[in-house]
């Protein structure tokens, strides 16, 4: 492959985790088969990747961040790059024969890390979407979920589930079970619009401005099921058994009864361990069932990030309004996509 100014970009949706978050953790996930409800939403992380004369180039503008090494030096680049370094490691030992293209690989996501929204797993899903396409390299939807797992929990060694790599891959309302030995099967659910449109109307984000490093939270709740913590036992079967009720609630389209079950996946989910609710997300719930909230959950692992709300739309602003004159923080609104990942090449500029 010669080098050219051309440029591959890769684009994955962030993700919202409407029930079973935590029952895709080993080693609950393996032991006991893990049941999640996800849907993607239109923000994403994306990667573009070039290739260039020498050396490998990593680029980072939302976080103003920057990095350059030899190829053989490119483990220098770890401690600011690590999901980088990673997927371009596996990337070229697998599909390149081990021999290491010199590369710039610019990443941006649309929401900032620790949100809760999956940001590392769907970056991670990105980079391997671009460098495949770099590399020629067609590859199916699990191939690149699984390869996404692969380099976050086992290469990289960070804690966490499967759900983002999966719902950042395959896009859309997704049920999605774990199998004995690993196997993850992903079930699209037909969504009637009706419902789609109106859980959007009754949607919004909450980001209180604290970001957070998923793996302490993912940390002690793989300590207490390794302990035998019976009551972080029972809440994560009872979050695997309300994934079920959710996915039915939202097939039907009986829109309360999503909204009540997701208030108890909240609190059987706050006793998965200790770090996953704080003074300043409880003070938030309190304000937003004040102000019309019918529902809500923390997305992600918890601890900070994104705070998922079920309003009434009509009262959607009051408690937009509310949340942020008196918690600070911003609120937003967000849309549903049904596709997921997915690469493509820059036009070339035209000669003249």
């Amino acid at each position: 492959m010669n080098p050219s100014s051309t440029t591959v970009r890769g684009r994955a949706p962030l993700r919202l985790g409407l029930a079973g978050g935590g029952t895709d953790v080993s080693p609950y996930s393996d032991t006991y088969g893990g049941r999640i409800l996800n849907a993607t939403i239109d923000k994403y992380a994306y990667a573009y990747a070039t290739l260039i004369e020498s050396g490998v180039e990593f680029h980072s503008p939302d976080r103003q961040t920057a990095g350059e090494a030899d190829v053989g030096d490119i483990d220098t680049l770890l401690d600011g790059f690590g999901l980088h370094v990673a997927a371009y490691k596996r990337m070229m030992d697998e599909f390149n024969g081990g021999v290491r293209l010199p590369v710039r690989l610019s990443t941006q996501v649309d929401a900032p890390p620790g949100s809760g929204l999956g940001s590392s797993s769907t970056l991670v899903v990105a980079l391997v979407t671009a460098l495949a396409e770099l590399l020629q390299t067609s590859l199916g939807q699990y191939k690149i979920a699984r390869l996404a797992w692969e380099i976050e929990r086992e290469d990289l060694a960070l804690a966490g589930g499967w759900q983002d790599q999966y719902a950042a891959t395959f896009g859309g309302f997704n049920y999605m079970e774990s199998r004995p030995g690993g196997r993850i099967v992903v079930n699209p659910l037909r969504v009637r619009r009706e419902v789609m449109t109106e859980l959007e109307a009754s949607l919004l984000l909450y980001f209180g401005g604290v970001s957070r490093s998923s793996a302490a939270v993912i940390a002690e709740q793989q300590r207490n099921v390794v302990a035998g913590d019976s009551g972080a036992i029972e809440a994560t079967h009872l979050l695997k058994a309300e994934a079920e009720a959710m996915k039915d609630h939202l097939l039907v389209g009986d829109l309360p009864a999503l909204a009540s079950t997701m208030r108890g996946t909240w609190e059987a989910k706050k006793r998965l361990a200790s770090q996953i609710s704080t003074p300043a997300i409880e003070k938030a719930y309190r304000i937003a069932d004040e102000h019309g909230m019918l529902a809500g959950k923390v997305s992600g692992a918890g601890g900070g990030g994104f705070i998922l709300l079920l309003v009434d739309p009509a009262r959607r602003f009051e408690l937009a309004r509310s949340l942020e004159s008196e918690c600070g923080g911003q609120v937003m609104t967000c849309h549903f996509t049904k596709h997921g990942a997915e690469s493509w090449r820059a036009p070339e500029p035209e000669h003249r």
